[in-house]
Order: C-alpha cells, then sequence, then structure tokens
C-alpha cells in the first residue's frame, strides 16, 4: 500500500511525471531504505480508530499548478582562468594568497616548494657537464678520421709515383740490357768475347724484364686493392666515430632538455598572476568522495587545479539533476534561481551527457551536471555561492488540485476520502501532473473537504487496499519507504520514528540474536520471519555498510542504527517541499 499516487501522463505533457520527486533525498535513498527494514518497520502497525474530528482537511481549490525540478547548486563562472601546478611528481603550497582576495595582474599568488627542484639541478648541471665532455671527445675522433683519410690519399699518390718510377727505371734497364746483349752477340760472332760473356748478357735481359714486371704488378694491386682496402677501413673509421657523435650529441641534448625541463619547473615554482581578478581555491571533491583542500603545506599533484581566476561579469549555476528528472530538461527552459535572498532569471544553457562522479556513499544513483546561465548577473555575485533553481517543466493553467498526502494509491488506482457528515467517503479519483505539494485530480468537486494522511488516521487498512500488514510497499525506486514518513515529509508535521522501532540497541539483539552471541548475522536477519522476501533479495548489497567489519551488527551499531533512523524520521529534511513532479 502506498500513501501516494502513482505517476500518469497529461495529455499535454509527452513523458510521464511522478508524483513523489524526491530527488534531494535520493543520494541516502538505499542505505535508509534498508535501515527503515533493520530497525523494525516490517513489524506490525498498530492500527487505532481516531475520532472524526481529529481528520485534517482540506479543501480542494481550482488554479493552474506548475510543475517545477528545484536543486541547489553553486554558483561559478563561465569562464576561468585555472592555475594548475606544472612540477612533476607534484609539490607542496609555500604560500599563498588568501581565497577571495583580489590581485592584479603579475601579482604574485603562490609559491611552492622548490628544494628538491633545486637539488636536481644541480645533479643535472655534472650529467650535462660529462655530456659535453663526451661529446668533445667523439668530435675530435671524427676529424682524427677524416685526417687519416685525407693522409692515406696524399701518400698514395705518393706511392703511386714510386712505383711508376720503378716502372721507369725497369724499362730503361731492360732496354740497356737488351743493347748490350745485341752487342755481345755481335761480339761473341767475331770472337771477341766468350760464351760465357755472352749469358750474362742474356741474364740481364731477363732479370730486367722481371723487374719491369714486378714494378707494373705492384704499381697494379696499389691501384686496385690496396687503395680501396686501406681506404674502406679509413672510411668506416669516420662512420663510426660519427655515429658515436650523434649519440653523445644525442645524450647531451637529453641531458640539456632535461636541465631547461627542471629550470622551466623552477620558474613555475612562483605563479604570478595572468591578469586582475578574484582568487578562488579550487577545493572539490575527487572522485572517491574525498574533498581536496587548498592550503599552505598541502601536496598538489601535477596538472591539479591549484586557483581560478573567474570572469564575475560572465556568472552561472552548476546543480545536478537525478537521472529520473534531466531526461524531462531541455536547453533554453527558463529557470529561477534564489541567491542569498535575491532572485534572479535565467535559462538551462548545457546539459551533460555523462554523469557526475559518485562515491561509495551514493551507491548507483546516478547525477547529471546542469548548467544553467544567470540573466545578467549581478556584480557582487561569488564563485561558490549556494543558489537555489527553480527550473520550469510544465504547466496545467486551470484545473482541480489536491494535497498528495490526500491521494492514495491501491492495485494501480487512486483514490481520496472525502469527509462528510456522517463520517468520510471514499471517491476514485484520475491524476495527472503534480508538483511539490499538490496533484491535478479528477473526480471531486472544487471545495471537497479531502482528508489528508487518510492512512496515519486509520482509514487505510488491509481490508480496503489488499496491502501487507506492515503498511509498507516498495516506492517507485524499488525500495522499501515507510509511508507515514513520507506524508510527514509533504506536511508540516513532525514526529519521530516509528511506534514499533525497537527501543534501543539491546532490544534489537534481542529480536533478531537468535544463536545468543550477543550480535546480528546477515543469516540471522535473513532468516527472520518478519524479513520481507524483497529485503532478503537486497540485504546482501548493503550489509557490509551496516556490518562492522567482522561481517556482525553488535549492540553498539544497533544504537547508532537506530539513532539514524529516528533522526531521519523526524527531521525530515527539506524533502520535496520545493521539489517538482518532474521524475519519470
Amino acid at each position: 500500500m502506498r500513501s501516494v499516487p502513482s505517476p500518469t501522463q497529461h495529455p499535454r505533457s509527452s513523458k510521464t511525471t511522478s508524483l513523489i520527486p524526491r530527488i534531494h533525498a535520493l543520494a541516502t535513498l538505499c542505505v535508509t531504505a534498508v535501515l527503515a527494514t533493520l530497525t523494525g518497520c516490517g513489524q506490525t502497525a498498530t492500527e487505532e480508530v481516531i475520532d472524526a474530528s481529529a481528520y485534517q482537511v482540506f479543501k480542494a481549490i481550482r488554479g493552474p499548478l506548475t510543475i517545477t525540478v528545484t536543486e541547489d547548486g553553486n554558483v561559478e563562472s563561465a569562464n576561468n582562468i585555472t592555475i594548475k601546478c606544472r612540477i612533476e611528481g607534484g609539490a607542496s603550497i609555500l604560500e599563498i594568497v588568501e581565497d577571495g582576495a583580489f590581485v592584479e595582474e603579475g601579482q604574485q599568488l603562490l609559491k611552492l616548494d622548490d628544494s628538491q627542484i633545486q637539488d636536481n639541478i644541480t645533479a643535472q648541471r655534472i650529467s650535462m657537464g660529462k655530456a659535453e665532455s663526451a661529446k668533445i671527445s667523439a668530435e675530435t675522433k671524427v676529424k682524427v678520421a677524416e685526417i687519416n683519410v685525407a693522409e692515406y690519399l696524399k701518400m698514395f699518390e705518393k706511392d703511386l709515383k714510386d712505383q711508376e718510377s720503378n716502372i721507369v727505371i725497369a724499362e730503361e734497364n731492360l732496354r740497356s740490357a737488351r743493347n748490350s746483349l745485341e752487342y755481345s752477340e755481335r761480339m761473341f760472332q767475331r770472337g771477341y768475347i766468350s760464351e760465357l760473356e755472352l749469358e750474362s748478357s742474356q741474364f740481364a735481359v731477363r732479370r730486367s724484364d722481371l723487374e719491369l714486371t714486378s714494378a707494373e704488378t705492384a704499381k697494379s694491386v696499389m691501384e686496385q686493392y690496396t687503395k680501396q682496402k686501406t681506404l674502406t677501413d679509413l672510411e668506416s673509421q669516420v662512420a663510426i666515430a660519427e655515429t658515436g657523435l650523434k649519440a653523445e650529441l644525442a645524450a647531451y641534448e637529453l641531458e640539456m632538455s632535461k636541465l631547461t625541463r627542471l629550470e622551466d619547473q623552477l620558474e613555475n615554482c612562483v605563479i604570478m598572476a595572468p591578469n586582475s581578478g578574484m582568487v578562488v581555491y579550487a577545493n572539490k571533491a575527487s572522485r572517491r568522495g574525498q574533498s581536496i583542500v587548498i592550503e599552505e603545506g598541502t601536496t598538489v599533484r601535477q596538472l591539479q587545479d591549484i586557483l581560478w581566476l573567474p570572469d564575475l561579469e560572465n556568472m552561472q549555476v552548476k546543480v545536478k539533476a537525478h537521472e529520473t528528472v534531466v531526461e524531462q530538461l531541455l536547453v533554453g527552459m527558463r529557470a529561477s534561481i534564489v541567491i542569498q535572498g535575491k532572485r534572479l532569471q535565467g535559462e538551462v544553457a548545457r546539459i551533460s551527457n555523462q554523469s557526475e562522479a559518485t562515491n561509495f556513499w551514493q551507491g548507483d544513483i546516478k547525477e547529471y551536471g546542469v548548467i544553467v546561465k544567470i540573466d545578467g548577473a549581478p556584480k557582487d555575485l561569488k564563485p561558490g555561492m549556494t543558489a537555489i533553481v527553480e527550473i520550469r517543466i510544465d504547466s496545467l493553467p486551470d484545473v482541480i488540485k489536491i494535497p498528495l498526502a490526500a491521494v492514495i494509491e491501491s492495485n494501480g488506482k487512486h483514490h481520496c476520502f472525502v469527509k462528510t457528515d456522517d463520517g468520510h467517503e471514499k471517491h476514485p479519483v484520475e491524476i495527472s501532473l503534480s508538483d511539490a505539494s499538490f496533484v491535478a485530480v479528477e473526480g471531486i468537486e472544487e471545495g471537497a473537504p479531502v482528508i489528508l494522511n487518510p492512512h496515519e488516521v486509520g482509514l487505510v487498512t488491509k481490508d480496503e487496499t489488499g496491502a501487507t500488514d506492515s503498511g509498507d510497499e516498495p516506492d517507485r525506486f524499488g525500495e522499501y519507504v515507510e509511508p507515514a514518513a513520507n506524508s510527514r515529509r509533504q506536511s508540516s508535521g513532525g514526529g519521530g520514528g516509528r511506534p514499533d522501532m525497537p527501543a534501543n540497541g539491546k532490544a534489537y539483539i534481542a529480536k533478531y540474536d537468535t544463536d545468543g552471541d550477543g550480535k546480528v548475522s546477515k543469516e540471522e536477519f535473513k532468516a527472520h520471519p518478519e524479513t520481507s522476501e524483497r529485503m532478503k533479495s537486497s540485504i546482501d548489497n548493503f550489509w557490509s555498510f551496516m556490518a562492522g567489519d567482522d561481517g556482525f551488527i553488535d549492540e553498539k551499531e544497533a544504537d547508532s542504527m537506530l539513532k539514524r533512523q529516528r533522526e531521519r524520521g523526524a527531521g525530515g529534511g527539506r524533502g520535496g517541499g520545493r521539489r517538482g513532479g518532474g521524475g519519470r
């Protein structure tokens, strides 16, 4: 059984609108739902017959009904100059201007710790010296190798001329030997010389011929082989020296770039204002839900935002819309913005297509960033101010409307109770759009006195609705809620926890502790006869949060859990009082 109507679709709207938009409370819906069940909301509520004079009634009224979505957001600049940490590995903040201070262009904004960078620069200069020495040595080797090539080519020319000289000498010796042989032969024929002297002249010719052949061969070998071999070896030495030089030059340039980068980082340790404006610390939550606080002594990582210099003449508000309403928002929708009591106007400028970062406490809840541009933003707006943004979704000009707390859903149909002189009458109604407090209905007349919160005053029974004895059933998000608590958050009443809730942790342990060990296990909770099948299937996802590290709920943890449940029941938060029915 539910104490609120289910969503229906109005003919003018292409989207289904929900009657119970508790977008603000969704971040803790799953956990508080489990708390409600763990603390005994599954027990049978006491039914009391209350006198008709105790009924709270509201007379149905006719008028317009405007559907809005209202969210809290923060004022920010649409055009920020972001000051980031440019130090590799990060650094700690030594000095920083005050948050919110106005600075002039060129004024120092912050100073980061540069001690480590100074040490690194000293070490890098030593490495630079070694690299430069190796570079000079490599350059010398290249020059020596090139000189060796040039030297050899000159020496080859000399050696070649020497061989050519040897050939000329050998040719002359051969010619002389041949002339001497011809003379000896004539003298031998005339008998003037002996045969032995003739043979000596013949031997001189053969020897001169061999010497000429040897000189010519030596020249050929020098030209064809010796030069090529020696020159190839010397040129390879040049290539090796040049390759070594390239490596040393690359190493030198690398060391130089490291030194330049370190010197640049040293300059980045002192950051000056690029222009005049107000300083805003980049305090925000990380994806793990941890707060990032900018202050002196804080260590910031590389490329982390440290400061923002916002454009105060171009302001906007960023809100986070739950996934159940974001599909109904459109760029260009008008919005009313309240900032420190001042009401401004604006319109939706951008809707993110990616959900915002969540943390453990939000569970699977998805929220999307919505940017609302402020029309003619006043100059006294500052980034970080809290804004309440009301975005208009739809409106009906003339309808009969009654409070949400007066409508009951049963088996997919809706009805309300109208007070009569004899008591009350049950009236079926057709519903359409709703805002945070009222729903448009058909089936009753204007001025009809409808009874508020019929569940709490005992008008809704198991026989009438077919509901379970507990009075609990899933809401539109698939978790269990307390109808009475929901009604309290829509009305002006307060109230504490349920009367059937265990009084303290000791009573809770006594209820669920079946093995008498003084603590409750997940199995004991699931085995309890009052635990519903739905909670048995969903408790696995939340037990680790409710229980301690040992997987059990002890008396102390139960006391804490009951306290949170009572606070939730008593306070009710701001709930849906300003929320619009834009849900799906």
